[in-house]
């Protein structure tokens, strides 16, 4: 079985897995769901893009682990991506759920009209804050599981979004899973349409919002148990 090391989007710590963990456990994979520096239980530590790629590589390293499966949801996608090429033979394959994915020279709000969310980190010493319930509308989820995502929410250190990925290739070289959350957007991206014409990415799509890991836990577990078993 895989080493699964699992990453969530921005605001979100290790707790956003707790259901998706249980699930892999019993299938018998070793899961390492992992808080990024600067939310969570780790707020108030610096951090930016760069700092998120090593956390990564970081974890990876310091458990030895071997067979990975480095999943990244939303924003870390694209921490995860660059984290994916760093670690060399110890990967097995990458898996973007809903996600971003990184190109070089390229920040997490590339393509975004992103004058507001800029103005807003801008304006709450450079942190992205957390946004209210109905940002949440429409996704699939419960309103308990809405005010469990608001509650357990922190402010997001805005270098991480703004600064470029360093990447010495492209992500499309690497064996990748993407899943697109259909409530979200039914398309994927112009950038994973492109990336999803190679011969190493596959697409898996999810009839949810974009965060199944609240909405969907036991469906994207299996999804990730597939990715992982080469199913």
């Amino acid at each position: 079985m895989s080493e699964i090391v699992l990453v969530a989007g921005v605001r979100l710590g290790a707790w956003a897995w707790d259901e998706v963990v249980v699930e892999l456990r019993a299938a018998g994979h070793g899961v390492h769901p992992l808080t990024l520096s600067g939310v969570a239980e780790r707020r108030g530590e610096p951090a930016g893009q760069q700092t998120h790629v090593r956390d990564i590589v970081e974890e990876v390293e310091r458990l030895d682990l071997r067979d990975v499966v480095l999943v990244g949801h939303s924003y870390a996608g694209i921490p995860v991506g660059q984290a994916a090429e760093r670690i060399g033979e110890r990967l097995s394959r990458v898996v973007f759920v809903d996600a971003s994915v990184p190109a070089d020279g390229r920040s997490f709000l590339w393509g975004w009209d992103s004058a507001g969310v800029e103005a807003s980190i801008a304006e709450n010493g450079g942190f992205w804050p957390t946004p209210s319930a109905d940002h949440f509308a429409g996704q699939g989820l419960t309103d308990e599981q809405i005010a469990r995502i608001v509650s357990g929410s922190t402010p997001h250190p805005g270098a991480t979004l703004t600064e470029p990925a360093v990447l010495a290739g492209s992500v499309g070289d690497l064996p990748a899973t993407y899943v697109k959350c259909l409530l979200d957007d039914p398309e994927p991206s112009e950038d994973v349409v492109e990336l999803l014409k190679g011969d190493r990415w596959e697409l898996v799509e999810l009839d949810t919002g974009h965060w199944p890991m609240f909405s969907r836990p036991r469906e994207l577990a299996a999804i990730l148990h597939g990715a992982a078993s080469g199913a």
